[in-house]
């Protein structure tokens, strides 16, 4: 009866031990795509970025954080496209955090964004931008260490902090709230901080460059038309750079095929049947999308102080436009807006021999 005694304790201390492991193993393993809404039209932008991680077959979960200013029927309703919700507020960072926002308020968007790090019932996660739009599978991410993330279409050796993958770490978000407070950031956002954070990003471990095609600016077709003609149907993620965003514009004639396929993934979920007749002429689910034709109102991803791209909307409006409207767009055709907007075309018409000619021409007539 004894050895009956002793062999069940061992049973029990197996199991123990067993199911103890298990429980680690599955704290210790969870990941997640996360996401951050600040107004109620990145709402709309948020649930894109779920939906399109589901549609595409993620075996990850899928977060996404709201501030405390986003209505309760629009946190309900982002339940419907992410695993969860989660409430932050930069205020709740603690004494030292409210201290300094009190005299640096224009740091609480960035606070707000580097909460993903106190995530940390996930080992790993991976950061899209509201204004991205997932074009396939990208699991593949959470093979990457921190800081992976893509150049920055504007200036290379930073990354783009539109997409990133990151270790969830309190000590690592003390460490980059402590820097914010004594470097602040060179863009006046989140890009700007993190690059001066993670400053050795463009000279060590080539791993942790992200392809482009993870982080492709929606306008890259302007600025170098031979690789995107070449690169641009691998892509796997779409960045919509610049103050005009997808629910800011009409997905009519003039939109790229990225706004077409943002419109197509919006109203997917909103389960809209009056479709326009124009169907997209991009299958996202391949991950091929053929080159956009244009796109207006992008600019580079790197902002100008004291603006924020991704918590920011100069001139947008919280409600979505009807597909077919145009109100307060700008004529996509007009060379001036799209100089204006960062959209060059450096092998075409802006090419520096024509404008050179321009200036020859009008110093000419001055003489």
């Amino acid at each position: 009866m004894e050895f009956l005694y002793e062999f069940y304790f061992v049973i029990l201390i197996f199991f123990r031990d067993l199911f103890s492991d298990l429980v680690s193993f599955y704290i210790y393993t969870r990941e997640a795509f996360v996401t951050l809404a600040t107004t109620e039209s990145y709402c709309k932008g948020a649930t894109v970025v779920g939906k399109s991680l589901r549609r595409h077959g993620t075996t990850r979960e899928t977060v996404v954080m709201v501030t405390p200013n986003i209505s309760e029927a629009t946190r309900t309703s982002l339940w419907r496209a992410f695993d969860r919700v989660v409430l932050v507020d930069a205020l709740d960072s603690g004494d030292g955090v409210r201290l300094a926002l009190l005299g640096r308020p224009e740091l609480g968007v960035t606070f707000t964004k580097i909460h993903c790090w106190t995530l940390t019932e996930y080992s790993k996660g991976v950061f899209l931008d509201a204004d991205t739009l997932v074009l396939c599978n990208v699991d593949e991410l959470f093979d990457r260490e921190e800081l992976s993330a893509a150049p920055d279409p504007g200036w290379p050796d930073c990354f783009n902090s539109g997409v990133f993958v990151f270790r969830p770490s309190l000590e690592t978000h003390g460490r980059l709230v402590e820097h914010a407070l004594r470097q602040g950031s060179f863009d006046g956002g989140d890009q700007g901080l993190l690059n001066s954070f993670f400053s050795r990003w463009s000279v060590e471990n080539i791993d942790r460059h992200l392809p482009f095609v993870y982080n492709l600016s929606s306008s890259s077709l302007y600025s170098y038309r031979p690789a995107f003609t070449r690169f641009g149907h691998d892509a796997k993620i779409v960045h919509f750079l610049g103050s005009v965003k997808p629910w800011n514009q009409s997905r009519g004639g003039s939109g790229s095929d990225f706004l077409s396929l943002w419109w197509d993934e919006y109203q997917r979920e909103a389960g809209r049947s009056q479709e326009p007749a124009a169907a997209a002429a991009v299958e996202a689910a391949s991950c091929t999308p053929e080159k956009p034709q244009q796109e207006p109102g992008s600019s580079d991803g790197l902002q100008e102080p004291g603006s924020s791209d991704e918590l920011q909307e100069p001139g947008s409006s919280d409600e979505l436009q009807e597909p077919g409207s145009s109100d307060g767009l700008q004529e996509p055709g007009s060379n001036d807006v799209r100089w204006e907007s960062g959209q060059v075309d450096y092998l075409g018409r802006d090419a520096f021999k024509n404008i050179q000619a321009m200036l020859d021409r009008f110093l000419g007539d001055r003489k």
